[in-house]
């Protein structure tokens, strides 16, 4: 009896339904993983590699969101009311920023900031008249 015990565990069982089921997993990944190469950067992340802060990008932000809110950018072809409350408050900000970082600014950083500050309040003078 011995014998037929170890001839018994010696023995493997196969179940062929498991490696189908492993397989078809497996293929499913690696439809995935192509299917997320072929959509590239733009469609699988939110958003592609920011680049470094600087002041000059500061300042487009705030100018940006000024000219959103006064109504001169459209996103996605919508074209919004103008709130110059928001866009009174943005160009409120560049001018801050102009005062608090007086004689700290490169030559060209304060060129930067001078002539968009008034394009932008030009804008918004055109506006609210």
């Amino acid at each position: 009896m011995a014998e037929e015990e170890k001839k018994e565990e010696k023995k493997i069982i196969v179940d062929e339904d498991w490696k189908q089921q492993a397989q078809r997993e497996k293929e499913v990944l690696a439809a995935q993983e192509e299917a997320k190469k072929e959509k590239g950067p733009k469609e699988s992340e939110p958003h592609g590699p920011l680049p470094k802060g600087n002041f000059a990008a500061l300042v487009s932000m705030l100018v940006t969101q000024a000219l959103f809110a006064l109504g001169a950018l459209e996103v996605e072809g919508q074209k919004r009311e103008p709130d110059l409350e928001m866009a009174r408050y943005n160009i409120d900000m560049l001018q801050t920023l102009e005062e608090k970082t007086k004689g700290n600014l490169s030559e060209e950083e304060g060129k930067v900031l001078e002539n968009t500050l008034n394009q932008v309040r030009m804008a918004y003078v055109k506006l609210a008249e």
